[in-house]
């Protein structure tokens, strides 16, 4: 019997770059406390490779059909892969950081 073994990939580089999509309606006290934690994560966690985008979809409704947003506040990860999506408030950094899988570039 033969051993099966996936493809080797090498080691994967941790990204350069997190690039996070913040969808907000019109700062309110929510969508503000939202951000204010998502900043802290990234400063804390990611330091400086995060750069967030923050769409208002009052302003942009057509953006939030594409994007099929339901909910306020919600963050969409962009990259690096895979692609994820987190809703609320993000107090709970813990379940941040594994929404956005961190942790698997923090270990290498």
């Amino acid at each position: 019997m033969s051993n099966v073994t996936g493809p080797d990939y090498g080691k994967t580089e941790a990204p350069k770059e997190w690039k996070l999509r913040l969808f907000v309606t019109n700062w309110t006290p929510r969508c503000v406390m939202a951000y204010r934690n998502l900043r802290k994560i990234c400063e804390e966690h990611i330091e400086d490779k995060c750069k967030i985008e923050v769409v208002d979809i009052l302003e942009h409704p057509e953006i939030a059909r594409r994007e099929q947003i339901v909910a306020v506040p919600t963050l969409k990860k962009l990259s690096p892969y895979p692609r994820r999506v987190i809703y609320g408030d993000f107090t709970r950094t813990d379940t941040v950081l594994k929404g956005l899988d961190v942790e698997r570039w923090e270990r290498g």
